[in-house]
């Protein structure tokens, strides 16, 4: 077992540029995954991750200045810049059906009832659907206009109300951004 990480033998943490979120890769066999390996001590790895993936702006895993994380809820429409999703090959709604649909999706947010990630792994139109909707750490220039405006508007663990972008209606949710919490909100996540 690597003492440092917890991780066992062959196994290193890897950062993904495509997901900006850590993952772990076995050297010997060619493995990568998202979860961490059977055999892994976890206290020694959370010690890790909050030692080596938290900290200046630069190091794996971290936001830059001026980055915020974020997840979303997108249902797209007929008018969409692109109507289709894992979901749908051809997306027919109307944009009026898609922002009813993600008003319902809102109110049961609101309410308590589902969380914003637990319901885009089964609603949402966007491939984010399979990480809770989680769309990593975005500065500035990143995202399209409306949808930045509106993530940046938010603090932290605030939901937005509805968004319009080209790619459709969203509801978005700020995480939180403090180096120090981002380990421990990304394995609350898994």
């Amino acid at each position: 077992m690597a003492e440092t990480t917890g991780l066992p033998e062959n196994w290193e943490v890897r950062h993904s540029n495509s997901k900006n979120l850590p993952y772990y890769f076995n050297a010997a066999t060619k493995e990568s995954r998202w979860e961490p390996p059977a055999g892994t001590d976890t206290e020694k790895l959370k010690l890790y991750m909050a030692s080596n993936h938290t900290g200046p702006a630069g190091i794996a895993g971290l936001p830059a200045e001026g980055k915020i994380r974020c997840a979303h809820l997108l249902i797209k429409h007929r008018d969409s810049r692109r109507p289709s999703s894992w979901r749908e090959s051809n997306i027919t709604r109307s944009k009026e059906e898609a922002i009813e649909i993600l008003r319902n999706h809102e109110q049961r947010i609101r309410s308590g009832e589902v969380r914003l990630g637990d319901l885009a792994i089964s609603e949402s139109d966007c491939s984010s659907a399979r990480k809770k909707g989680d769309l990593g750490f975005f500065g500035v220039g990143e995202m399209q206009k409306e949808f930045e405006d509106a993530a940046f508007a938010l603090q932290p663990g605030e939901v937005s109300s509805i968004v319009e972008s080209a790619s459709g209606v969203h509801l978005i949710e700020r995480y939180v951004d403090r180096p120090q919490d981002w380990f421990h909100a990304f394995q609350a996540q898994r």
